[in-house]
């Protein structure tokens, strides 16, 4: 029986999804406007289930708050990250996260929402929001009064693999026909710019959040450009993607077999492929779309087959 947590997704409809979910991943989603997979979560909004083994029906909430050794024994009242796989079918909201110091004034949470993504695929011609033109933060609200919308956001076009930091307080949106793998803080909270005027099924707006949003916008922005680095081993090519304050998040493309030996806990997602891994005599099958994390009471570990995985784990 592995010890291995396999996780069931959480699923959550939006004003923005779509049905690629279902179409590239094969999720049971519960309807055409799904936007997003919380793949692995204990946040209070959405944990995931345990499916199999020694935890089997447990949520990784219920586990973070009783059965720490499994963390590293790691502190924090909260389940620190986030996994999701968003699907983009509209433009969402341009939007702001606050710091942990705001959201802890202000919202009475422990995080804020620094985030990371990877392009898992998109639409020809499609564009991110990333940043702003505004120099200061007196610009920014009067750009914001006068609703001067297309001269203050900054598009960025994007490519399948291409990867971006998303420290809080960065002005940004996912812009439609993107789908993405987000890694985050464990946090909800959202500050609304810009929703585009659009209306739901009812005919009702979304609330914005200017104040706020203004509040904690970083001004003036600065691009954050991590730096990366690659690594091989045996049949596992390893990419660095980021390793900041809160995450660090690695890209692992295996063609073949690789043994490991694991000293923390890992938070894994398969975007490609398909393979097995094997953890105390015991093997599963793993392919595109299912998520896992390896417990830091795992020892060791091995991988074999096609696989493309993201692998991401607080930075210790």
């Amino acid at each position: 029986m592995t010890n291995i947590l396999f996780l069931s997704p959480e699923f959550k409809e939006k004003i923005w999804g779509g049905s690629r979910l279902l179409t590239q991943f094969d999720y049971p989603i519960p309807s055409d406007r799904t936007g997003e997979c919380w793949g692995i979560s204990g946040h209070k909004n959405g944990t995931n289930r345990v499916t199999g083994g020694p935890h089997d029906g447990k949520t990784v909430r219920e586990l973070w708050e009783n059965n720490r050794q499994l963390f590293n024994n790691e502190p924090g009242d909260e389940f620190p990250l986030l996994v999701k796989i968003i699907d983009a079918q509209d433009d969402l909201s341009v939007q702001v996260h606050p710091d942990d110091t705001y959201a802890k004034e202000h919202e009475n949470y422990a995080f804020g929402k620094t985030e990371c993504w990877y392009i898992l695929d998109h639409d020809p011609d499609a564009k991110l929001i990333l940043g702003h033109s505004a120099k200061s933060r007196e610009e920014l609200t009067q750009m914001v009064d006068d609703g001067e919308w297309d001269r203050l956001f900054r598009d960025v076009p994007v490519q399948k693999g291409d990867f971006y930091y998303v420290p809080s307080g960065t002005v940004h949106a996912i812009g439609k026909g993107i789908m993405i793998l987000e890694i985050q803080q464990s946090s909800d909270i959202t500050y609304r710019f810009y929703d585009y005027d659009r209306t739901d099924d009812a005919g009702n707006t979304r609330d914005l959040h200017l104040k706020d949003s203004v509040a904690c916008s970083m001004v003036p922005h600065k691009d954050a450009k991590p730096e990366q680095s690659e690594t091989r081993e045996g049949g596992l090519h390893i990419t660095r993607l980021i390793s900041e304050q809160y995450f660090t998040v690695d890209h692992w493309k295996l063609n073949g077999h690789t043994s490991r030996i694991n000293d923390h806990y890992l938070l894994m997602s398969v975007i490609e492929g398909e393979g097995t891994i094997t953890e105390d005599g015991e093997t599963r099958t793993i392919r595109k779309g299912v998520h896992f994390i390896i417990p830091a009471t795992v020892r060791s570990y091995e991988l074999n087959g096609s696989l493309t995985l993201m692998a991401s784990q607080t930075t210790r």
